[in-house]
């Protein structure tokens, strides 16, 4: 296994005041995390509803609400490269605070153009704050926590998921779309003050940058074949997940299972499961290895796509939360796994790897959307099946040197 600990700093999360014990860091992480992209999935819980509101088809206002992915996207890749000058406790601080804006707008966003552009810009400063709290943790834990704080982190993604579309559901449902979107830019600010309470500055590490450019750095990566493979994994992770738990949205609330909309945001508990399975992931993946964990992941991801084909509201619960547990799983696992790998220029590759996972979320609500929208339900699950089965074969390029 590559040795890190001579390349960061061993250390936990810089906070002010006394040193805190693992479990308080594990869940300040776990917080900044739940409140950094709470917005990214919230809003899925209240699609059909979104869907009439707009007038417009499940494959239109699927991508509209997902195209935040994108400004993710671009946000990765710009900030890892500029990652080396970026302070992180300032970046992470004014990418929450500015993020309260297009949230607060979306309350008002007149069509389904102007709200495209809003989840794009919401996207932008949630993946600046992401990629610099990622960036943050693999500079100030040791080699031996890391993998404790990547999982924390993931976790608290996970949250986001669960409590996010909670409530999302509850707040449209008893005061209507335009408070729901008031109610996350107060949430945005929320993870603007933890961050301002929390984190001391830092300086970034300009030791562990290398190559003579972002734009070599992020070449230097791409010829690595196993970060090749991450990225690759990555991007068919969120592939997987975004066309599941998109689409899944209008077949609960299609006969036979006709959910309401608190019915739909209270189905949202099968994520809570896969809070605590990804806490475990780095210890997992220690203990068994990368390659076994991640395919152990996706293949419990592809029998809950199975179940989710079955008509019985037990059966699709059942496989909402195994392909929760799975995609989130192998996500925590190649998070880590990037962090590991990238002993240089760590802030380029985990850029790298977020636009990648972010531009599959993206590509999934696109190519998934047209064939839910053509050809259905049961299409549409085949597409994710197939998304999980290239990271399988894409794990086969996984190792530790």
């Amino acid at each position: 296994m590559t040795d890190l600990s001579a390349r960061i700093r061993p250390t936990t999360m810089t906070m002010h005041g006394p040193s805190p014990g693992v479990a308080f860091r594990s869940l300040v992480i776990g917080l900044t995390a739940f409140l950094t992209v709470v917005d990214l999935f919230a809003t899925q819980a209240i699609l059909p509803s979104l869907t009439r509101h707009y007038g417009v088809t499940p494959a239109a206002m699927g991508f509209a609400v997902n195209a935040s992915t994108f400004g993710m996207a671009i946000s990765s890749l710009v900030v890892g490269f500029f990652s080396p000058h970026i302070d992180r406790r300032l970046g992470i601080l004014l990418s929450l605070t500015l993020l309260a804006i297009p949230t607060s707008l979306l309350a008002v966003a007149p069509n389904l153009a102007v709200f495209t552009g809003l989840r794009i810009a919401q996207g932008l400063c949630m993946a600046s704050a992401f990629a610099l709290t990622l960036a943050h943790l693999g500079e100030q834990c040791s080699a031996m926590d890391a993998g404790g704080a990547f999982a924390a982190y993931i976790t608290g993604n996970v949250a986001s998921n669960l409590i996010g579309r909670l409530i999302s559901a509850a707040v449209a449902d008893s005061l209507g779309l335009s408070w729901n979107f008031y109610f996350f830019a107060a949430l945005n600010l929320a993870g603007a003050a933890l961050v301002y309470f929390t984190i001391n500055r830092v300086q970034p590490m300009h030791v562990m940058s290398t190559a003579a450019s972002p734009l070599a750095a992020m070449f230097a990566h791409w010829r690595n074949e196993r970060l090749r493979a991450a990225f690759g994994i990555g991007f068919c992770i969120l592939f997987a997940f975004i066309g599941t738990f998109t689409f899944v949205n209008f077949v609960l609330v299609r006969p036979p299972l006709s959910l309401g909309m608190m019915d739909l945001g209270l189905v949202y508990l099968v994520f809570l499961p896969s809070i605590v399975t990804t806490l475990l992931a780095g210890k997992v993946a220690t203990r068994i290895g990368t390659r076994p964990a991640i395919w152990g992941a996706l293949a419990l991801a592809a029998l809950g796509v199975l179940l989710m084909l079955r008509p019985h509201l037990a059966e699709v619960l059942t496989g909402m939360v195994l392909v929760g547990v799975g995609t989130f799983f192998a996500q925590a696992v190649a998070t880590s796994f990037v962090g590991q790998v990238a002993t240089e220029d760590r802030g380029v590759a985990s850029g790298t790897y977020l636009a990648c996972y972010f531009l599959g979320g993206l590509t999934g609500t696109a190519a998934l959307g047209q064939i839910f929208d053509l050809m259905g339900w049961t299409a549409c699950a085949i597409g994710v099946a197939v998304a999980l089965g290239s990271a399988a074969l894409l794990t086969l390029k996984l190792r530790i040197a």
